[in-house]
């Protein structure tokens, strides 16, 4: 019994030593499981990180917060003169009241030359640049130009940092770029992205768009600020965003550093932009369109663009130059669309020598035009793809025309003495509609055949064979341009 007794707090002693011992060992375990330990991070990612670390750095110092202010002619409501009438109160009718504008711009000359964008300081009376060292500045408007959306500044200072140049024309898409600005206030913010295209027209934003395109986040505020890429070097002016709710949502445009640095050469020299003018009216070539005028091209890349009208005693009728002729090249350039001619031809120097090679019927030649100033009305009409789904066997099925007299020639805005044939109905879904024609349309040619009247319409049509593809020549309001036409089985 005593010996009983005595095995009884053995064991227990025991069962404690060996708890003690278990309850050491998992604690100790479990604290060596969950111990905090740095990962080993690659060389070549460090020596990235410091890279980009370096270039913000190095660029940030030229960038500036600008902000400006304009007076506004107040909006008089519809009740005001009903309230003013019965409760007397100082007149304010014609009161203004300031309106405040933030952006970004970027110094690119050591004496204060500042580029941004010109909606940033349009109109504004007065202009102040905050530097990244907090020194604030009055800002002189240099020069202004609304068709880039490019504004030059300049600020009474010396021996500031300043962006070197890039070229944009070597920009490759995927290329890692930073933009540096003011988004929201929030001074000398740097977000980083890619570059998603280039040579973006068509967007609506400016009359001369050549857009560099990237998802580096662009706020309001960035406009004017700089597209910086790994070198550090200047390649675009941050201009607008694509966005349904006014904040970032991944597509921004800016305008490459080519052309903003032709803008303000111009500018600081003499004040204004001249602009090149060869005397053309111009439009997409769509592939349907280049099958009709002969023109090869593989895999469904077509290049070139169609001349759909010459000016009279312009730069490109004396070159010899003539409508439906093909622009394959401007000065060795290979094109690939309208705004990317409209832009080499604007900024071609006047007075200069232009090689155009076109092609005509089949046959290429180089014509040599000389580049003169774009007169003020100058403008250089263009039309989109022509769509088609099926339908109509005959491509003029379904639309009516008659003659083209002068009184209806005049309602419609076209030359009085223009001939040939107006569209006076389209049915719903034709090929004419799918190829975006529409009541009022003068017809001047089918297939290069000039139309004078009905009838000359209606032998021509006659002619045509289901399933062939047509060609028209249509004025429309005094703009002309080629449509093609195709037939719907």
């Amino acid at each position: 019994m005593k010996k009983k007794l005595l095995l009884i707090p053995a064991l227990l002693l025991a069962g404690f030593l060996l708890g003690g011992i278990t309850y050491y060992l998992i604690g100790t375990s479990g604290i060596n499981a969950y111990r905090p330990f740095a990962p080993r991070v690659p060389a070549h990612i460090e020596e990235t990180s410091r890279a980009f670390s370096d270039i913000v750095k190095a660029v940030s110092p030229a960038v500036v917060n600008i902000s400006s202010t304009k007076m506004v002619k107040r909006q008089q409501t519809p009740y005001e003169d009903f309230f003013d009438y019965f409760s007397p109160a100082p007149d304010t009718k014609n009161r203004k009241f300031k309106e405040q504008s933030l952006g970004s711009g970027v110094i690119v000359s050591t004496d204060g030359y500042i580029v941004t964008n010109n909606h940033v300081v349009e109109q504004s009376s007065d202009i102040r640049v905050t530097l990244y060292d907090r020194r604030s500045f009055k800002a002189k408007v240099v020069g202004t130009d609304a068709k880039t959306d490019i504004a030059i500044i300049q600020i009474d200072a010396k021996d500031l940092p300043v962006i070197p140049w890039g070229d944009a024309e070597k920009l490759q898409v995927g290329e890692f770029v930073l933009a540096i600005g003011n988004p929201f206030l929030l001074t000398n913010t740097v977000t980083m992205g890619i570059v998603s295209a280039v040579g973006r027209a068509d967007v609506g934003i400016a009359d001369y768009e050549d857009f560099i395109q990237t998802d580096a986040a662009i706020n309001p505020g960035n406009s004017g600020g700089p597209l910086v890429n790994i070198r550090g070097e200047l390649i675009g002016i941050n201009t607008a965003i694509f966005s349904k709710t006014g904040g970032y949502q991944g597509i921004g445009f800016a305008v490459p550093s080519n052309m903003v640095k032709a803008v303000m050469e111009q500018l600081v020299n003499s004040g204004k932009v001249t602009r090149g003018w060869i005397g053309i009216t111009i439009q997409e070539l769509t592939q349907e369109l280049a099958q009709q005028f002969g023109l090869k091209y593989s895999e469904g890349e077509l290049a070139g663009v169609l001349v759909s009208d010459v000016t009279r005693d312009g730069p490109a009728q004396k070159a010899g130059i003539m409508r439906g002729d093909i622009i394959l090249e401007y000065n060795g350039k290979r094109l690939q669309d309208v705004g990317q001619l409209r832009n080499v031809v604007a900024q071609s120097r006047v007075g200069s020598q232009a090689q155009v090679k076109i092609l005509r019927r089949d046959k290429e030649m180089t014509v040599t035009a000389t580049v003169v100033e774009l007169p003020t009305d100058g403008a250089e009409a263009k039309t989109g793809p022509v769509q088609g789904r099926e339908s109509y066997e005959n491509a003029l099925a379904g639309m009516r025309v008659m003659d083209l007299s002068s009184t209806v020639a005049k309602q419609l805005g076209v030359e009085s003495e223009a001939k040939g044939v107006v569209i006076v109905s389209i049915e719903p879904g034709a090929p004419s509609e799918e190829a975006n024609l529409r009541r009022g349309d003068v017809i001047n040619e089918i297939n290069r055949q000039r139309i004078t009247n009905l009838n000359d319409f209606n032998k021509i049509v006659a002619r045509i064979k289901p399933g062939d593809n047509v060609l028209l020549f249509v004025n429309r309001g005094g703009r002309k341009f080629y449509a093609a036409v195709e037939p719907q089985s």
